[in-house]
């Protein structure tokens, strides 16, 4: 048994292979998992920041609003309804509401 344990130890072919299927699983998870993720952040942030009076927008809890002012760097008041305004911070915008709403036209 103890042979069997030595043999199986000297192969060494089977490591390069080994290594190099490693490294494509690591490739394929960058491009497919990490990469994409790291582009959303990065739309998501540049939105956030260009965020100005009159956009529609929706925030993380689904509420639907129009920016009536920027306050600061980090907050914003958001008009739900007429008369009804609401201090949010930057971070609790989703998206865009128009890029929401809007449906692809009908094909022919």
């Amino acid at each position: 048994m103890n042979l069997n344990i030595l043999l199986q130890a000297q192969q060494g072919g089977d490591q390069w292979v080994s290594l190099v299927f490693f490294g494509v699983i690591i490739v394929v998870f960058y491009f497919f998992m990490i990469r994409p993720q790291q582009k959303k952040a990065k739309e998501q942030k540049e939105f956030r920041e260009s965020v100005k009076k009159g956009d529609d927008v929706v925030t993380i809890g689904g509420l639907h609003g129009k920016v009536s002012s920027v306050e600061n760097d980090d907050t914003i008041i958001l008009e739900v309804d007429k008369g009804v305004r609401l201090k949010f911070e930057k971070s609790a915008i989703s998206a865009e509401a128009t890029k929401r709403t809007q449906t692809p036209a009908a094909k022919s």
